[in-house]
């Protein structure tokens, strides 16, 4: 009897952890391509949810090279930044000042207002999620900062 009720007890912990485990799907890693032309070029951009380019949540990450500048810029919606690997460094404002900038370790998170310009960079590769609400713009505060690409003829 006591043996029956152990082999009893295991196959119903087989069946919940076979059920549990059914639960969960495979999803491979990011699907990696260039970041919009809208960015300084170099880094490379992953959407992980929903679509950059319309209405409604979205989540992407983006992978810099060491030394990656974004200038002063803003967006028509806040921000929320997650550091998954490297430094990033963020600052506030109109005009870039690296005395000021905040220094971001993967785990740190920060959220940058709609609308308040900011800037940031990459100290060894880096790559950060962003967590926004679409459609994804970028207004650099001076118009010469835009990329070449993205420039209108």
């Amino acid at each position: 009897m006591r043996v029956l009720m152990k082999t009893g007890q295991a196959l119903l912990l087989a069946a919940g952890v076979a059920l549990f485990a059914g639960a969960f799907t495979y999803q491979p890693g990011p699907k990696w391509g260039p970041a919009p032309a809208i960015l300084p070029a170099g880094a490379q951009m992953a959407v992980m949810k929903g679509d950059p380019n319309k209405a409604g949540e979205f989540v992407v990450r983006f992978r810099m090279p060491d030394g990656y500048r974004i200038s002063p810029h803003t967006h028509p919606t806040d921000e929320h930044i997650t550091v998954l690997e490297g430094m990033f460094s963020v600052g506030m404002g109109k005009t870039e000042q690296p005395d000021s900038m905040r220094m971001l370790h993967p785990g740190d998170s920060v959220s940058m207002p709609k609308n308040k310009p900011h800037y940031a960079s990459a100290m060894g590769a880096t790559v950060v999620q962003v967590r926004s609400m679409g459609p994804f713009k970028v207004v650099y505060v001076n118009p010469a900062d835009t990329p070449p690409a993205a420039r209108k003829p």
